[in-house]
C-alpha cells in the first residue's frame, strides 16, 4: 500500500496549517489572491497576496489533483439550458450544464448568441467527462439544435 507524498513546506515562514488551508480555498473555490487574504484575515492570520502565489505555483499541482480526485463524479443526466441575462445593462448569452445532483459541469458567458460555441463548449464537456451522459435534457431552444446534443454524446 503506497501513501500520498505530502508536500513539504520546509524553508517558508508560515506552517503547513497556514499554507494548507490558503491553498486549499484558492483552488477549491477558484478565489482570487486577494481573496484569500481576506478570507485568511477574518481567521487572525495576516498574509500578503505575494506570498500565496509562490505556494500556489511550487504546491498547486498536487492541490488540485487532490481536490479534482475528490470531487463527486457527474451524473449519467445532463440538463442543457440557455438563459439571457442583463450584465450592466448589455444582454448576454448564459448556456450552462448540469447534472442531476446540481453540480455544475461547465459554463460559457458570452455577449452575442453564438450557437458554435455553445456546441464546443458542450463537446469539450464530453471529453472531459468519461464515461458520457445516459441522457441529455435541454430546454429546447435554437442554440441546441435538434439531435446536436445526442450526436455528441455517442461520441
Amino acid at each position: 500500500m503506497t501513501t500520498r507524498a505530502r508536500p513539504r513546506y520546509t524553508g517558508y515562514r508560515f506552517p503547513a496549517a497556514i499554507i494548507s488551508p490558503a491553498l486549499w480555498l484558492y483552488f477549491r473555490f477558484a478565489l482570487g489572491l486577494r481573496m484569500v487574504e481576506e478570507l485568511l484575515a477574518a481567521r487572525g492570520i495576516i498574509l500578503s497576496p505575494k506570498t500565496v502565489r509562490p505556494w500556489a505555483g511550487k504546491f498547486g499541482r498536487q492541490f488540485a489533483n487532490q481536490i479534482r480526485h475528490r470531487l463527486p463524479r457527474a451524473g449519467d443526466k445532463w440538463h442543457l439550458d440557455e438563459v439571457v441575462l442583463e450584465i450592466a445593462g448589455v444582454k448576454h448569452w448564459l448556456w450552462r450544464a448540469v447534472d442531476q445532483t446540481g453540480i455544475v459541469l461547465d459554463v460559457l458567458v458570452q455577449r452575442r448568441r453564438d450557437t458554435p460555441a455553445a456546441q464546443r463548449m458542450l463537446r469539450q464537456l464530453l471529453k472531459k467527462q468519461m464515461p458520457p451522459p445516459r441522457v441529455m435534457i435541454t430546454d429546447k431552444l435554437a442554440s441546441w439544435r435538434r439531435g446536436e446534443a445526442g450526436r455528441h454524446a455517442r461520441r
